[in-house]
């Protein structure tokens, strides 16, 4: 193989890497707009967009070709990885907190057997 076909055969793998990445992202984001309760709506929100981000991280490191670029990547898929679950459950909680969760979607109720405040039913009138 030349270094032509390697080329070619990379710059192929990375714009089936970017579509599917692509399409992961469209699918999170049509989640987020057709689920009705605030837990499938994160569960949307997190699973398939954190997997179309590195998808696209691997395409485009494997587009560009240099370690300054793959040392750019990490970083960025790292953080994204750290911050999309912390932010999916505060705002899971958030929800719980203010009575919008759907009760009959709960399956099991960690929060109420630990004595956490507000819940599905127990709506604050002042927010």
């Amino acid at each position: 193989m030349t270094p032509s076909d390697t080329a070619a055969v990379l710059d192929t793998v990375a714009l089936v890497l970017v579509l599917i990445g692509a399409l992961l992202c469209l699918i999170a984001s049509i989640g987020l707009l057709r689920f009705r309760d605030v837990p499938t709506r994160l569960h949307a929100a997190t699973k398939p967009q954190v997997l179309g981000l590195l998808l696209i991280c691997i395409a485009i490191a494997l587009s560009l070709r240099t370690w300054p670029a793959v040392a750019f990547l990490v970083p960025v898929f790292l953080i994204q990885l750290a911050t999309a679950p912390l932010s999916a459950h505060m705002v899971g909680r958030a929800a719980y907190r203010n009575g919008t969760i759907d009760e009959e979607n709960l399956f099991v109720d960690e929060l109420a057997e630990a004595g956490e405040s507000g819940g599905p039913g127990s709506r604050d009138p002042r927010v």
